[in-house]
């Protein structure tokens, strides 16, 4: 209870979002009055297809230097992110009006019977920009005649469909909208200032212009880098000396109307400048993390609660039943037969006849035992990963910085996989130890390397910003052969060095007849009900780590994911140790893996409930399908195998336990 209790205390201490406090080694980036500030572009993402695609295969305004990407780490790539530099020009605090960025032509009128552009393929699929400021994204602001929202995830869209019309128009125009706090400079006297908010607003505008020739070399229509003389300007694109920022009514209620997404388009700007002294630099992300309060914290509260109703129902049911019953059963085990029941010659039963064959070898010991193996190896590095994200390392202004932290403890952690296999394999009297060995070296990285293989030939074909380059591949392949693998065959030599693990009682060279079981003991039921407890306990945390992985939000509060990671394996050990606790009572031994798949039940409820969240993907396209269920696929396959190591430890420590306190004749 102590333990249970400190637990507790440490998450408490870190559920909220980490307010004030950044990645040690990322630095503020001051400007001075005049600076210009880079506006980067991101891959354009999209809630109704799963497959992003990069900025600039849409006929997007080219910047005149050409495109250049900026140095991406290995988990940028793996994540699809693709972030490049844009033609938009800003400078620190120094307000624009109507700023035009270039004439760009979008391709064929929309009509019946005439294949789309894929401009208008991109926003009926609701693709949204992703933009980038001082490494913060763009926040999306709407705006109707009474409201005005902002959303601080998903970016904003490149377009929208009208509700009268039914055809596409194209965001030619954008607010954007940056916010400050001023500091004091390196330099005495001298003011610098830091920025704490950026956020898009965009309007379809449209221009009417006539095109003027920078200079004159020869140019193609698309993106050339004409400027326009607007014919139908409103107020803040007119010439005068009184300048005003585009707003929700010049566009809506004396503006042009809106800019169909195709034809030659003038893309436009503004930008504005307000000081923000409330929001400090460090806390600038705390808006995003949690979603400005969309999701309140007492949502967590809620799922930490309900999960901690489950731990007490079943500990409590587990302290009546074993405790009980094991007391009961080591009396009467211990106490000396009377004359009386030696004459009536009263048969023993319960678990304490199994105990020639409890520990004896199950069948196909080495997928047991690399099984374990490999559970544990991704047990250590989700829980390595949550505990150092939960301590700040992991900040969101490093992109990347999670999905390259459980690759590379997953490499880490190849030497722990080898030893727990080792070890347990060699209890199970395995011989075949180098074949082991391999397939713990090779087992689970193969899957889940041919499942990515896979997915990364079908981003190729969709064109999308996610597929990973061959070079990158490689790398991959570097860290799986040329640093885990050998991790693992030194784990395995170490494994193999040391003792098999003891156990309590002998076994003997005849297995034990298994008299017939109940039904509630069959293997269906014992994984339909030792599954859907430990699912129970965290399926509403699981809801925003799915909406996380498959909606793009930001998913931060890794305090509440460590006490539901830590629920979820205790919940699947005590449910584990109760049904097994019932199955030797039934003297049935075949405990090992009867454990192991009770324990990692769990995952098929994940499996199960990802077809039910694949509805709010609104997305019918077959190879969004192949990306989400193989995905899904492979985490609950991840998920099977840690709980169901869990499982089998738990079981495997409790008949240790019960095994070793009574007297074998």
């Amino acid at each position: 209870m102590p333990k249970r209790s400190t637990l507790f205390t440490v998450a408490l201490a870190t559920f909220q979002t980490v307010h004030g406090f950044y990645l040690p080694g990322v630095h503020p980036h001051s400007f001075k009055e005049g600076d210009p500030v880079k506006l980067k572009v991101n891959k354009l993402t999209s809630i109704h297809d799963e497959y992003p695609i990069e900025y600039y295969r849409l006929p997007f305004c080219y910047p005149e230097e050409g495109v250049k990407m900026d140095h991406e780490n290995l988990g940028e790539f793996l994540t699809g992110d693709r972030i490049e530099n844009s033609p938009y020009r800003i400078e620190m605090k120094k307000d624009m009006y109507c700023e035009q960025v270039c004439i760009s032509n979008l391709g064929r009128v929309e009509s019946k019977g005439v294949s789309p552009n894929k401009v208008v393929r991109a926003i009926r699929k609701d693709y949204h920009n992703n933009w980038i400021v001082d490494n913060l994204p763009s926040a999306s602001k709407t705006e109707d005649d009474k409201n005005s929202y902002t959303r601080y995830f998903h970016g904003f869209p490149i377009g929208f469909i009208a509700s009268d019309d039914k055809k596409a128009y194209i965001n030619n125009h954008v607010n954007i909208e940056l916010e400050y706090h001023e500091v004091e400079g390196i330099d005495t006297g001298l003011k610098e200032y830091r920025i704490v908010r950026f956020t898009v607003e965009p309007f379809s505008i449209r221009h009417e212009f006539t095109s003027i020739f920078s200079n004159d070399d020869d140019k193609s229509d698309n993106n050339s880098n004409m400027k326009a003389e607007i014919k139908n300007p409103i107020p803040s694109c007119a010439k005068g000396k009184d300048k005003r920022h585009t707003n929700y009514y010049m566009v809506t209620k004396i503006g042009p109307g809106s800019q169909p997404a195709s034809g030659k388009v003038l893309f436009t700007y503004d930008v504005k400048w307000t000081e923000n002294k409330e929001v400090s630099w460090a806390s600038r992300w705390d808006i995003y993390l949690n979603m400005d309060n969309g999701i309140p914290s007492k949502v967590h509260w809620l799922s930490i609660s309900n999960s901690l109703v489950i731990v007490f129902v079943l500990t409590s049911m587990i302290a009546a039943i074993l405790v009980r019953n094991l007391r009961r059963d080591y009396d009467r085990y211990a106490r000396v037969p009377t004359d009386e029941e030696k004459s009536e010659d009263q048969e023993e039963f319960g678990w304490k006849l199994v105990h020639a064959d409890i520990f004896r070898p199950p069948k196909h010991p080495m997928m047991l035992a690399v099984g374990i193996g490999s559970g544990i190896q991704l047990m250590c590095m989700s829980t390595c990963t949550i505990v150092i994200a939960m301590m700040g390392f992991l900040s969101p202004a490093r992109r990347g910085s999670l999905v390259m932290a459980l690759l590379i403890l997953y490499v880490l952690m190849g030497g722990v996989a080898g030893y727990s296999m080792a070890r347990m394999y060699k209890t199970f009297k395995g011989k075949s130890w180098q074949k082991a060995t391999v397939v713990t070296a090779f087992g689970f990285p193969s899957v889940a390397f041919a499942v990515f293989f896979v997915m990364n030939l079908l981003a190729v074909s969709k064109q999308s910003s996610d597929a990973v380059p061959f070079t990158r591949m490689l790398i991959l392949l570097v860290l799986w052969f040329g640093i885990s693998t050998p991790l693992v065959f030194a784990g395995a030599y170490f494994g193999f060095k040391c003792d098999a693990i003891e156990f309590p009682v002998n076994t003997s060279n005849i297995p034990r007849q298994i008299p017939d079981q109940p039904w509630f003991m069959s293997l269906f039921f014992t994984v339909a009900i030792g599954g859907v407890m430990p699912f129970g306990a965290c399926f509403l945390e699981l809801f925003f780590i799915m909406s996380s992985l498959w909606m793009d939000q930001y998913y931060y509060v890794f305090g509440f994911l460590f006490l539901t990671f830590a629920i979820l394996l205790l919940t699947c050990a005590e449910i584990t140790v109760l049904f097994n606790y019932f199955q030797i009572c039934g003297e049935d031994y075949r405990w090992w893996w009867r454990s192991f798949i009770t324990g990692g039940a769990s995952a098929f409820y994940v499996f199960a409930y990802s077809f039910h969240y694949f509805k709010q993907l609104q997305s019918n396209s077959p190879a969004t399908y192949v990306l989400y269920f193989g995905y899904m696929a492979l985490i609950s396959f991840g998920l099977f195998l840690v709980t169901g190591a869990v499982g089998l430890l738990s079981s495997l420590w409790f008949n240790k336990k019960i095994f070793g306190s009574i007297k074998i004749d």
